[in-house]
């Protein structure tokens, strides 16, 4: 039964604190096992610094504005004015 045990809110608080310190991500564990398991993953990993996590961080929103807005709404999309606004 002690394999479906959740994680703790501490094993989460570290876990994220671990995932930043090493610029990483990780996948939301679904018992306290995999929890530990992710931990001792991340203690494994390089820690790294400010200015590469920044530099990082950097790189990704500009390649994520490159690839512009493909939710926002376009004025071909839309017919009338304010509440009488509708879909083409």
């Amino acid at each position: 039964m002690s394999n479906t045990k959740p994680p703790s809110a501490r094993q989460m608080r570290y876990l994220r604190d671990l995932a930043a310190q090493r610029g990483e991500s990780f996948a939301y564990p679904q018992t306290a096992a995999q929890a530990s398991a992710e931990i001792e993953r991340l203690k494994g990993r390089r820690r790294s610094g400010a200015t590469e996590r920044r530099v990082e961080r950097l790189e990704v929103s500009r390649a994520m504005a490159g690839r512009g807005d493909a939710s926002a709404v376009r004025e071909s999309e839309i017919v009338g004015y304010g509440s009488s606004a509708r879909w083409r």
